[in-house]
């Protein structure tokens, strides 16, 4: 084993919670900003009703995203997005979409998902200064 890498582990939560935050952020303030569509949308994909599941996700997508880049309740959040990745494997599963070119990154997003939920936001977060001091 490289046991040197040990002592960077933080830094590898640090990078998943980093990259996650940035790329929700990045999918769920376009839905934030444009919520008649984004309504219409989820009401397409059968989310009905669409203006309650759109806003429920582009809410979560975009302060998830923040809250996540700050480490911040990062499982409560891991926890609502990897349900919000469970709702979007199942419903590729019944439309029996394949796994290649259908869900197999959705599954990849869910489990570093459920990987933060069960380790938290790591030595860098705030989850970390506040609840167990640094």
């Amino acid at each position: 084993m490289l046991s040197v890498f040990f002592f960077y582990g933080g830094l590898g939560v640090l990078a998943l919670r980093l990259a996650l935050g940035v790329i929700f952020l990045a999918h769920g303030w376009p839905k934030l900003r444009h919520l008649q569509q984004t309504a219409v949308e989820f009401d397409g994909l059968g989310f009905k009703p669409g203006r309650f599941w759109g806003t429920l996700v582009a809410l979560l997508e975009s302060f998830g995203g923040i809250a996540l880049i700050l480490g911040f309740y990062t499982q409560t959040f891991a926890v609502l997005f990897a349900l919000e990745f469970i709702a979007i494997v199942v419903r590729k599963l019944i439309k029996k979409q394949p796994f290649v070119g259908g869900w197999e990154l959705d599954l990849l997003v869910l489990t570093a998902f459920l990987v933060l939920a069960l380790n938290g936001g790591g030595a860098y977060s705030f989850d970390r200064a506040f609840f167990l001091g640094w």
